[in-house]
């Protein structure tokens, strides 16, 4: 149980993004505050109106987790990171990162411009930002133009050398003049890489020399260039904000790092995806006392990639762990190509993994019962489950349910547990083809066998292609069906028919449609109702129901006379209408060889053999 009185005293005085979930553990609002401490309890004080909307969101919140950063800049591009990622019920969508600011560095050309821009291309340009403050941007290109006496024109480099005459800027010295040969592409490049340094956060040699310049000008009474070199001072400071969180490379990566005392551990990885940091989870660790820091690490990351099914390009570590090479050959081994093991030493990477471990140490000393009491809703709850079914292990889980109206527009639905967590990536949905009608135990059958038969056809092409990673190929360690004996055997006889052993265990349901236990090889287990393992069915149950309904409802409001013809490769409007003319069910067209359809007015060799083959593949 969340307990938010405790949880609001724990609140950081830091700046940072907070999550807002909902009894189903579903994101419906992130939001961003200079103090924490202050912002979240604001929501929960009786007295502050936030508006209609946001009242009725904070009625719906279970509980609230955040994240710190080290500046307001930062978290106000993780809030947008995290609300384009999880599109939040209470959130309304912020503007598209292109409309942000950035520094364009040239590099495709010979004599690299520095360069404002909105919108990052894929080319050989090097991206800085993005920035939220466009005249920041401006006055600290202008700098850097003036610092470094970079080019402003569009001339062609070096074909246009020599051709016209050196512009203003050479004369009033911010230019050296490349366009005259005036100074060689090494010198020039020198001036670019101080640029780039600058830009990575290398900034103190040119604050320290900008304030002696203001100091000097001030004491010659030359208070012109003080107010000048004092606005600069500024510019730079709001650009030297290192912004963390969205990186301009768009590479996939995990940032791991540890906090640790004689005998508790908290890792803490963020997930940044096509360069932007989208969310974060923290692993709670039992170590021994002499345990090293990264003999802890070493074995966390084996744990943690052995179990996951997506392995990013590159791993950012805080320090070095045991058999890295071994590690990151395994790792290749499994993804498929190249994964690399970074420990950063500077630059915003290293900046990414010290806040991590900020968060790490943040957890481990404030939200020590929680991380507790959070495991034992998940994985001790898997714990529970496992051994009242007599499995050794649990870890992964995935749920079945069908929805449908009078027949309708029946679908299935897959939803997977994974350590006592929802693994939502690895949610499935079906749309059922070859059952007419209101017929559950036939729906069953069809989604097991099309999700087994797509994980099995997966797993021969992976072992082709020597990798790991797929959408169907991992198995679960137990199947769970939303219903007791009938459900429980139509998924056994599925198991069967494909030549798998896999435990099925069916979530029973009282009069008042109510969990009421579990049914598992032809016994109905009754559990505790006050057990974790109890409530983690219930969660289970009620998600794979609400993501079914879900489903069927999108395609229900989408087109309420749609028809499964429709989705039926080359039949357009045309071809339906003749198809329903002739044939009085969707059965008889199911039954009907290639010869009789190709008989249909408007249907030709290649539609018939279309129709045929979609209701017998």
């Amino acid at each position: 149980m969340f307990e938010f009185e405790e949880e609001l005293k724990k609140l950081p005085d830091k700046p940072g993004v907070y999550i807002m979930h909902d009894k189903s553990d579903a994101i419906i609002y992130v939001g961003k505050a200079v103090k924490l401490k202050n912002r979240v309890r604001q929501y929960f004080r009786p007295s502050h109106n936030e508006g209609i909307k946001k009242d009725r969101m904070v009625q719906q919140i279970a509980r609230f987790e955040y994240i710190i950063t080290d500046s307001e800049l930062e978290a106000l591009i993780l809030e947008c990171n995290l609300i384009k990622e999880h599109r939040p019920k209470y959130n309304t969508m912020l503007r598209d990162d292109k409309t942000y600011p950035y520094i364009r560095v040239t590099l495709g050309e010979e004599f690299p411009r520095v360069l404002f821009c909105r919108q990052m291309k894929k080319d050989k340009s090097k991206y800085f930002g993005p920035y939220t403050s466009a005249t920041a941007v401006k006055d600290t290109i202008d700098l850097l133009h003036k610092l470094y006496q970079i080019r402003t024109c569009n001339r062609k480099l070096p074909k246009d050398i020599g051709k016209e005459r050196p512009c203003l800027n050479y004369h009033i010295h911010q230019c050296q003049a490349p366009c005259q040969g005036y100074i060689t592409r090494e010198e020039y490049a020198q001036n670019i890489k101080k640029v780039i340094d600058f830009l990575n956060g290398s900034y103190r040699e040119i604050l320290r020399e900008l304030e002696e310049k203001m100091q000097r000008a001030s004491e010659e009474m030359e208070f012109e260039k003080a107010i000048e070199y004092r606005e600069l001072l500024g510019s730079v400071r709001a650009v030297a904000q290192k912004q963390k969180m969205t990186n301009a490379n768009g590479e996939d990566k995990d940032i791991i790092a540890m906090a640790k005392d004689d005998r508790e551990a908290v890792v803490q990885v963020f997930f940044i995806r096509g360069g932007k940091l989208i969310g974060r989870d923290h692993f709670y660790l039992r170590i021994a006392n002499e345990e090293e820091e990264n003999g802890a690490l070493t074995s966390f990351v084996k744990q943690f990639y052995a179990g996951t099914p997506y392995i990013p390009k590159e791993i950012v570590l805080q320090g070095e762990i045991e058999e890295g090479e071994v590690i990151c050959e395994w790792l290749t081994k499994r993804k498929g190509q190249k994964v690399y093991l970074r420990i950063p030493k500077k630059g915003t990477k290293e900046q990414l993994v010290e806040l991590a471990k900020k968060n790490a140490e943040l957890v481990l000393n404030q939200d020590r019962e929680r991380i507790k009491r959070e495991e034992g809703r998940t994985i001790g709850a898997m714990k529970e489950i496992a051994a009242l079914l007599g499995i050794e292990k649990i870890r992964r889980v995935e749920a079945f349910d069908i929805s449908n109206t009078s027949g309708f527009e029946s679908v299935g639905s897959m939803i997977v547990y994974e350590g006592g967590k929802p693994k939502r990536n690895d949610y499935r949905k079906f749309k059922l083809k070859n059952v007419l009608g209101p017929d559950d135990y036939a729906s069953i059958h069809e989604v097991l066998t099309r999700r087994f038969l797509h994980g099995l056809k997966e797993q021969e092409e992976l072992k082709e292609k020597d990798s790991e990673i797929g959408k169907f190929n991992r198995f679960p360690d137990l199947l769970m069906m939303d219903g007791g004996k009938g459900q429980v055997n139509i998924a056994l006889e599925v198991l069967k028919e494909l030549h798998l052993n896999i435990p099925v265990c069916g979530m029973v349901k009282d009069d008042h449609h109510r969990t009421r236990g579990l049914y598992f090889q032809n016994e109905e287990i009754l559990i505790e109702r006050d057990s974790e393992g109890f409530k983690l069915i219930t969660r289970i149950q009620d998600e794979a129901h609400r993501f079914a309904i879900e489903y069927h409802r999108s395609l229900r409001s989408k087109n309420q006379v749609h028809s499964i013809l429709d989705d039926i490769p080359g039949i357009g409007a045309a071809r339906r209408k003749a198809l329903m003319r002739n044939y009085d069910s969707i059965e008889e067209i199911k039954n009907a060889t290639i010869e009789e359809l190709e008989k249909i007015e408007s249907m030709d060799s290649k539609s018939a053999k279309s129709v045929y083959h979609f209701f017998h593949s």
